[in-house]
């Protein structure tokens, strides 16, 4: 597994809505300048949290995103899944995202790699934004 940029700026973005309240509603300029995110490139990616219902939005001069729910409700598995796929370091160990790969021949490697995708796993999905905001 490997974060790409979406996916570390999407959780960047959560943070700082965890932080300011789920009732605020935050414009995008001001988490773009907070957490130092090119505001059309945060833009894509509120709109996918908001389709992936991680968000609520209201157009408008008062406008702006808040969490959908509560941030102790959001893992960060779920994001990261959203964004970049499996979680696995290869597709053959991978629970939700399994293709077949060379390494399957030899039982010992996929062993190793399915420890790592455990761990990595469930580190991700018994960690809240609210653990990680607080």
């Amino acid at each position: 597994m490997k974060l790409t940029s979406r996916s570390e700026y999407a959780l960047l973005a959560l943070i700082y809505l965890a932080r300011t309240g789920s009732e605020n509603l935050v414009p995008v300029q001001t988490i773009a300048t907070a957490q130092g995110i090119p505001p059309k490139f945060l833009e894509q990616i509120l709109l996918i949290l908001k389709r992936a219902k991680f968000l609520r939005s209201l157009r408008g001069q008062a406008g702006g995103y808040a969490l959908a729910r509560p941030a102790s409700q959001i893992h960060l598995a779920e994001v990261i899944r959203l964004f970049d796929g499996a979680l696995a370091p290869t597709e053959s160990v991978s629970v939700y995202f399994y293709e077949s790969t060379p390494i399957e021949k030899e039982q010992k490697l996929i062993s190793v790699f399915k420890d790592i995708r455990d761990y990595v796993a469930g580190k991700l999905e018994n960690t809240t934004l609210a653990d990680v905001s607080e």
